[in-house]
């Protein structure tokens, strides 16, 4: 839709307010909602004004004027909200130069796709996230200066088996490891599910599943059907969108932390990516797992450049305690068709060209859909352009691999903080055709480090009172 497709759009559905959002440096939706009168034909010019100071990471606070410019292709009807409102996601511009913000997450995903195409390469980046989130009855967690805990529960935790329940406890609750995927009354979350996709689908997003994950206490995942790399990070936003709200509606809550469970699989954002130039699929050919060569070098930029972009990928500190040997996690980079085990798998559900992609399966849902997935395609661009050789398959279980063996294979780095020192050391691909820049990168760094990785340093774990405290 364009401007004036909006306005009657908002018109033929009786809007009575229009809710303009963007998406703030680590990954969350803001809004601001306006009488649906103040959104004229020039608003999608002009945009409206906002105070970037107040938003993380962003501005200071002697240049905090900002606009938000609405993307009118982003358009629809808000299913949630008692009065008809319309929403549309917005660009982020500065006020003065009228420059789009470098800091924006949106425009960084709209210049890596810019890029490809400068590059020659392909026209097309088509990405299908597969997102994994808990369902849980119930969430409490505090911190302060003589307390830190959290509690998680659910009508299908394994823990509550014996536990006394309002009519009686009904068991059929999935063990531990044991949640992919039996049929109800195990899966309590049928509906609850059905009810998201049958949402999403009313938003206009192709829904290809749903189902149960691995993990107890009501571990799920909605896989969407792949499209371009800035609509799907549209997408995934609308998505988180979604999910919650319908939870809400029930008297549940989500989380896309990739670890909220203790000794049960982690939330995983397994991001399927391909090459498309004129219509046609440029990863299939007649190499390994029938790849072109051009996609077995894409492989060999995202697995050259993986410990860089887990500071994109997997953003929080929580993202390093899934990321652990075990539970199916990919900690090793390597590449592999059909073993789950390597960071990047090639699926073979399909012998058509047009199915061949790549599998990169380390990244996790707590990422900014849009910096995530400009930073593996300036990975992969960068084994495009440089012929990088992704090294020999390896299709065996990798984690039966002797400590000879499993010495040679690298891997992902085992904290936020690591993987903010391997940003910093290995980040020029990321800066090619301006798509991230040095003051993007430093910001990102910076806010990372006070804000998580020093925030988590300095406060007492309560298991370290397990540990420690008769010492």
């Amino acid at each position: 839709m364009d401007a004036m497709q909006v306005l009657k759009f908002a018109k033929d559905h009786k809007a009575v307010m229009a809710d303009l959002r963007f998406v703030d440096w680590p990954g969350v939706w803001q809004h601001c909602t306006f009488p649906i009168d103040e959104i004229t034909e020039g608003t999608f010019e002009d945009g409206l004004g906002f105070d970037g100071s107040s938003i993380r990471g962003w501005k200071a606070i002697h240049e905090s004027d900002m606009l938000m410019i609405p993307d009118p292709s982003t358009a629809f009807i808000d299913p949630f909200f008692e009065y008809p409102t319309l929403v549309m996601i917005c660009d982020v511009q500065d006020p003065i130069t009228r420059q789009s913000y470098e800091r924006d997450p949106r425009h960084i995903a709209k210049k890596a796709e810019a890029y490809l195409k400068q590059s020659g390469i392909g026209d097309t980046i088509y990405v299908g996230p597969e997102l994994e989130f808990f369902i849980f009855n119930a969430a409490r967690f505090s911190t302060g200066t003589n307390e830190g805990y959290y509690h998680l529960d659910s009508i299908e935790g394994a823990w509550n088996t014996g536990r006394d329940e309002a009519g009686g406890n009904l068991a059929y609750k999935p063990r531990t490891k044991e949640g992919y995927f039996p049929v109800p009354p195990t899966d309590k979350m049928q509906d609850v599910r059905t009810e998201m996709v049958l949402t999403l689908q009313k938003l206009g997003i192709q829904v290809e599943a749903h189902h149960h994950e691995v993990a107890t206490a009501g571990q799920a995942e909605i896989d969407m059907r792949f499209t371009n790399l800035l609509k799907m990070a549209d997408q995934v936003m609308i998505y988180k969108y979604v999910v919650r709200n319908v939870a809400k509606k029930r008297g549940l809550t989500v989380t896309f932390m990739p670890k909220p469970l203790f000794g049960d699989n982690g939330s995983g954002m397994h991001t399927h990516q391909s090459i498309w130039r004129d219509g046609k699929p440029l990863f299939a050919g007649d190499g390994y797992a029938g790849l072109s060569q051009l996609g077995l070098d894409y492989i060999g930029g995202v697995l050259k450049h993986s410990r860089a972009c887990a500071a994109f990928t997997n953003p929080t500190t929580n993202s390093y305690k899934r990321l652990t040997p075990g539970f199916e996690a990919p900690v090793n980079l390597a590449l592999s068709s059909r073993n789950r085990s390597a960071s990047c798998r090639i699926p073979v559900y399909s012998p058509s060209p047009k199915a061949k992609r790549v599998e990169v399966r380390y990244p996790d849902p707590s990422c900014n859909p849009y910096l995530a997935f400009a930073a593996m395609l300036m990975a992969g661009i960068d084994g495009v352009k440089n012929k990088i050789d992704p090294g020999e398959p390896l299709d065996k279980n990798i984690y039966s691999l002797t400590p000879e063996e499993l010495a040679k294979v690298p891997n992902m780095p085992s904290s936020l903080d690591e993987a903010l020192d391997c940003l910093r050391d290995d980040h020029k691909f990321l800066l090619e055709g301006g798509v991230f820049t040095e003051d993007s990168i430093d910001n990102w760094i910076e806010y990372k480090k006070a804000a998580e990785v020093d925030a988590m340093r300095l406060r007492p774990h309560p298991h370290e009172f397990e540990l420690y405290f008769d010492l």
